[in-house]
């Protein structure tokens, strides 16, 4: 018994350690958060505890392929029906009512940093803003997703890929599915097993492979918290009041871009799957990516 224990324990010992030295971005954050006095064992378990280490995915995909553009990993979300915006929660620009999307995939994981050099080195996308980025270009963060990048980048981005960015509606269904779930994962409120936002005491972006737990109904991940995500839409406040509406694509002008999932820094309550965000199109912050989408004819 003595000997099956030294075994397990030595086991997660080279486990751990594999992570760490795979994942050098956790190393890192603990020695910072040492040099300014805020390192905690409970923020370094939370770190790890967003790998869901033996417990993957709950979530078998429909279908999925894999883009030959990016690699990125598609995800099918059928046509049909489904309730947009919060029941039971009255909200003046998001009020429950009837979409009909046709069929559809969803990328699987936000646009990492990886991804969007491909895209650069090809001369189709510019360079995300570097001044104030510590990730973009560094092998560390290579699975971490790609931020300050504006509204126009990330859409040139999802044309070189050969997809597009997704509108709201798509996002919020690839995110909660048919079965009116608050989060992705269900109905449960969220913990530092299922998202990186304020509770994970993280304070920045993690790899877009994290969370498995915290799928979406789809195999999405991190559809809500790690960074927010552009979507097609202009943002408008009373377009979603409409009771039924078929393969919505938001209002034709405006002056501000729809953005939706919290992010690392997110309260609890932004986490909602129908939570909404505005933003400038021109504007690049390190809490905003994006994801891609693609037409399922």
């Amino acid at each position: 018994m003595k000997n099956l224990i030294k075994y397990f324990l030595v086991l997660t010992i080279i486990t751990l350690l594999g992570l760490m030295i795979w994942n050098l971005d956790i190393a890192i954050r603990a020695y910072h958060n040492v040099q300014n006095g805020t390192f905690s064992i409970q923020r370094l378990r939370f770190d790890i505890a967003s790998f869901n280490i033996g417990q993957g995915s709950p979530i078998t995909p429909i279908d999925q392929k894999t883009s030959p553009k990016d690699g990125m990993i598609q995800l099918f979300v059928p046509e049909g029906e489904f309730l947009m915006g919060k029941e039971g929660e009255p909200d003046e620009d998001s009020p429950i009512h009837e979409v009909y999307l046709d069929a559809y995939w969803i990328d699987k994981v936000e646009v990492t940093n990886s991804m969007y050099e491909k895209c650069v080195a090809e001369g189709s996308c510019t360079l995300p803003a570097t001044r104030l980025n510590p990730y973009y270009g560094n092998w560390i963060y290579r699975d971490h997703p790609v931020v300050y990048v504006s509204w126009f980048q990330a859409n040139e981005y999802c044309l070189w890929a050969g997809r597009k960015l997704p509108t709201e509606a798509e996002f919020e269904k690839a995110a909660r599915g048919t079965e009116k779930y608050k989060y992705p994962w269900g109905n449960d409120a969220p913990n530092p097993r299922l998202a990186n936002y304020a509770d994970s005491q993280i304070g920045e972006t993690v790899s877009v492979y994290r969370y498995p737990l915290g799928a979406s109904p789809y195999g999405a991940l991190n559809m809500v918290g790690n960074v927010r995500e552009w979507v097609a839409d202009w943002y408008s406040e009373t377009y979603y009041q409409e009771t039924t509406l078929n393969n919505p694509t938001g209002p034709e002008t405006g002056f501000e871009r729809s953005m939706r999932s919290g992010a690392y820094d997110a309260d609890a309550n932004e986490l909602l799957a129908t939570w909404r965000y505005k933003h400038e199109p021109q504007s690049a912050g390190l809490s905003r990516g994006f994801r891609c989408a693609e037409s399922g004819e």
